[in-house]
């Protein structure tokens, strides 16, 4: 088995002594998997994904990111190259109102040269989507446009990995729809490791896998067609199954359908086909 993209063992964390927000949490995620970790708030979710890129100093446990050890200052600078962070609010990362500036500061942060770090610049956004916005202001975009943006901008450093913590959840429908693909784009166009944390649960259902906290600790972790059709478990975890799983129950209390719940439309719309 080759390197992991994520390694976690045994993190334990508090931000006020006694009061654990992370207890023994272990954790693997391959090259190129994306990762969904849901929970409710306070559930550690977040905490845990700040690790990744060293955030927030590792207390007790282990993290390596690529094989890096987190923990060691003198890979900080390494760590936050290889794992990119996309963060709830858009406008929160923007460091320059013009666009093209705004994605090029990371590769210049991390040394680049102006004219490769242009170049980066121009080439995340076409990788989300947004060619030819270099020139465009940020606080004149969509909501969706502005997370778009703010994804380009972690990746015109070229991590490995991009972790997006609630990134959907101030924007609407559409907004989401658009970073979603443009995810999925970076994923097949470059074999991108994503984490992504949400609350939003038809997101965690097109994930490959699905880690589910629960007061500070993992509680489960599966294939979505495992983790989000169990009612029991994610009610435990203060959470409800897709849409999709709640009517595929309903059918299947009123003798319409049996079997496995389906998690995402398209396996509804198969399903009932079939």
């Amino acid at each position: 088995m080759g390197e992991m993209a994520v390694e976690a063992r045994g993190v334990c964390h508090a931000y006020v002594p006694g009061r654990p927000d992370l207890r023994d949490v272990s954790l693997d995620v391959a090259p190129g998997e994306l990762v969904a970790i849901v929970g409710e708030n306070g559930s550690g979710k977040t905490t845990l994904a700040r690790h990744l890129n060293a955030l927030i100093p590792l207390q007790e446990g282990e993290v390596r990111v690529f094989g890096l050890d987190v923990s060691d200052p003198a890979f900080v600078w390494e760590v936050r190259r290889t794992c990119g962070m996309v963060f709830q609010n858009p406008e929160n990362q923007f460091v320059s109102s013009v666009v093209g500036e705004d994605v090029a500061f990371g590769p210049l942060n991390f040394g680049a040269a102006e004219k490769d770090a242009r170049a980066a610049a121009a080439a995340a956004l076409a990788a989300v989507g947004l060619p030819g916005f270099e020139r465009r202001d940020v606080h004149g975009l969509s909501g969706g446009q502005q997370q778009r943006v703010a994804l380009a901008g972690v990746l015109a450093s070229g991590p490995r990995i991009v972790v997006l913590d609630e990134a959907t959840s101030m924007i609407d429908p559409r907004g989401r729809d658009e970073l979603m693909r443009a995810v999925a784009r970076v994923r097949c166009e470059r074999g991108t490791t994503v984490v992504w944390v949400t609350h939003d649960m038809e997101l965690a259902a097109r994930a490959d896998r699905v880690v589910v906290m629960r007061g500070g600790e993992v509680v489960a972790a599966g294939a979505p067609g495992d983790v989000l059709s169990d009612e029991a478990l994610l009610e435990g975890a203060g959470l409800e199954p897709p849409l999709v799983v709640r009517a595929w129950h309903e059918l299947e209390r009123a003798g319409a359908v049996r079997g496995p719940a389906p998690v995402t439309v398209e396996g509804l719309v198969s399903a009932l086909c079939g």
